[in-house]
């Protein structure tokens, strides 16, 4: 069932807006339930105040009634296994399990990895820490 992540993650990231860093990022999450939202990297002037490929699916899933990520891919143009930002690891966490799938994909050969959310960030934050 990956392929198709990393194919709609593939296929966001010929939409980013990189002008500035030339990175282009794409990513595609599964919910539980089954539906697949995609985002890409957007830039702006103001450089770092852009956002994250991961972020942009992330907005689209909670704009659509949220749920929990099951799997999600990401994929770089220039880097084979690009891993999620620090950032973009706890924003994931927030609507995933530690059992969550994270594909790390190669732009043209599709997954090369696949780590567990806990192992991608072990430690965190948790979401009752705050009250």
């Amino acid at each position: 069932m990956s392929e198709d992540l990393f194919l709609k993650a593939r296929a966001a990231m010929k939409k980013c807006h990189a002008p500035y860093s030339n990175f282009p990022v794409g990513a595609a999450l599964r919910t539980e339930d089954g539906r697949i939202y995609a985002g890409c990297n957007i830039e702006v002037v103001s450089f770092p105040e852009g956002w994250c490929a991961e972020t942009t699916a992330i907005a689209h899933m909670v704009m659509d009634g949220g749920g929990k990520i099951a799997e999600i891919a990401v994929v770089a143009e220039r880097l084979r296994a690009c891993s999620p930002c620090g950032g973009c690891r706890q924003r994931i966490a927030e609507f995933a399990r530690p059992e969550t799938r994270v594909f790390l994909c190669d732009a043209t050969e599709g997954v090369v990895e696949t780590v567990l959310m806990d192992e991608l960030l072990p430690k965190a934050f948790p979401k009752d820490a705050v009250r």
